[in-house]
């Protein structure tokens, strides 16, 4: 997947590649507490060599097919992205998750890259189950769960440790059948 327009106002999907460190780095820096609220992601990219060390880790799962990262740019300026966790094409199943900055939020970027994201894994990749894992507290995470159509399965009760505190986790899925009518293809 390569740079793929998401609509007219300059936002972009691209690959998050370990040459972007110092830009990752700085659009984490704008981010990290916003970011940091529910999920630890980047927490560990400090400086532009753990930037790069946490995208390498990316390039190399997305290697050996068990995971990949996608940044959004608008107007040219990285400010959030979307993933892959957990890819096992083998087992049709995967994980989606997403971070953005504040200054990007409202906008949809999420929804439409993760449309993007979704399309890819259920008409190029095969997959049959794409899950979304959030914090219960994360309203809008949760939000764009049921933007996308996904059905709430249930609640991981005090799952997650995150800043000492445990997170009930509300699970969604969709299975490639509901997603391919959802979206009008057979």
């Amino acid at each position: 997947m390569y740079a793929i327009s998401l609509g007219d106002d300059g936002a972009e999907l691209r690959p998050l590649e370990p040459w972007h460190a110092e830009e990752f780095l700085a659009h984490l820096d704008r981010g990290r507490e916003f970011i940091n609220r529910f999920v630890p992601f980047g927490s560990r990219a400090t400086d532009v060599a753990t930037a790069r060390e946490a995208l390498q880790r990316y390039a190399d799962w997305r290697a050996a097919d068990t995971a990949s990262l996608h940044g959004l740019w608008l107007e040219g300026k990285l400010v959030g992205g979307v993933l892959f966790l957990n890819f096992d094409a083998g087992q049709g199943n995967c994980e989606v998750g997403c971070w953005l900055e504040p200054a990007a939020t409202g906008r949809g970027l999420i929804t439409r890259a993760m449309r993007v994201l979704i399309d890819h894994a259920v008409d190029h990749r095969g997959i049959h189950r794409v899950e979304w894992i959030a914090a219960t507290g994360n309203t809008p995470s949760l939000n764009i769960a049921r933007r996308l159509g996904m059905t709430r399965e249930g609640v991981r009760r005090e799952s997650h440790l995150h800043h000492g505190v445990r997170q009930d986790l509300e699970v969604w899925s969709v299975l490639a059948p509901d997603w391919r009518a959802a979206r009008g293809r057979s």
